[in-house]
């Protein structure tokens, strides 16, 4: 019998759902796929922007907690990836029912003195060519002015929220199974950060890499959908077996 899951997707630094619409219907039919906007983006462009990672992990755990019910799972890409980790690191605190699979891409782990870039400050010029290195940016939105001043502040306040955030003290390793996804080719986690990720999880499924850089699924998605695939649903069929 095929096991129902909820998964929810959390988009990269200055994106929206877009780029992973076409997820829903790549991922087995049985499962739930929730598309999350960040507030300031997508479906959610009349709120606020919101800069820090926990506050942003608060806000989608309010957001969701009439749908965090049966077998539910988190994946998150760059940025979604830390709001993805902070969430299931608060559901643990508080108690309450966590992810039965994470899936964290193109982040790296955690480091006490956290990253050492800020690229949210660098000039317009500046920043354009890292986005541009980096792939995902629409090239409209690097090569147009007023694309560029529309795009640029969720892409500053992304960024911002990504290199500020720390580490709390004494924060435990994850107990739910946690798989993690990269390109060989990333300029901004290089493979050694993705693999660090092991020490901090207490069931550590692998790490899965493709060819590619930091948006190494964005021309074809298939295999890395195939990987998540298999590595929820190993999860979750180890859930219901404990239950």
């Amino acid at each position: 019998m095929q096991q129902s899951l909820r998964l929810f997707v959390f988009h990269h630094a200055g994106g929206s759902h877009l780029l992973y619409r076409d997820w829903p219907d790549r991922l087995p039919a049985h499962w739930d796929v929730r598309l999350m906007d960040a507030p300031g983006r997508g479906r959610l462009t009349g709120q606020p922007p919101i800069d820090d990672a926990r506050e942003l992990a608060g806000f989608f755990l309010r957001e969701l907690a009439a749908d965090m019910t049966g077998p539910f799972a988190f994946f998150g890409h760059s940025m979604g990836a830390l709001v993805a980790y902070e969430m299931t690191q608060r559901l643990a605190a508080e108690g309450r029912q966590q992810p039965v699979w994470l899936g964290l891409s193109a982040r790296g782990a955690p480091r006490p003195r956290g990253e050492d870039t800020r690229r949210h400050a660098l000039p317009d010029d500046e920043l354009r060519l890292h986005l541009a290195a980096m792939g995902g940016t629409p090239v409209e939105v690097l090569q147009d002015a007023d694309l560029w001043e529309m795009f640029a502040p969720a892409i500053r306040n992304d960024l911002k929220l990504v290199e500020s955030w720390r580490p709390l003290p004494g924060t435990p390793a994850l107990t739910v199974p946690v798989a993690v996804y990269g390109g060989v080719g990333d300029v901004v986690v290089p493979v050694e950060r993705l693999a660090a990720w092991e020490q901090h999880t207490e069931r550590f499924q692998g790490l899965r890499l493709s060819e590619g850089g930091h948006f190494y699924f964005q021309s074809d998605p298939r295999r890395l959908l195939d990987m998540v695939a298999r590595d929820a649903n190993a999860a979750l069929s180890a859930a219901v077996s404990r239950a």
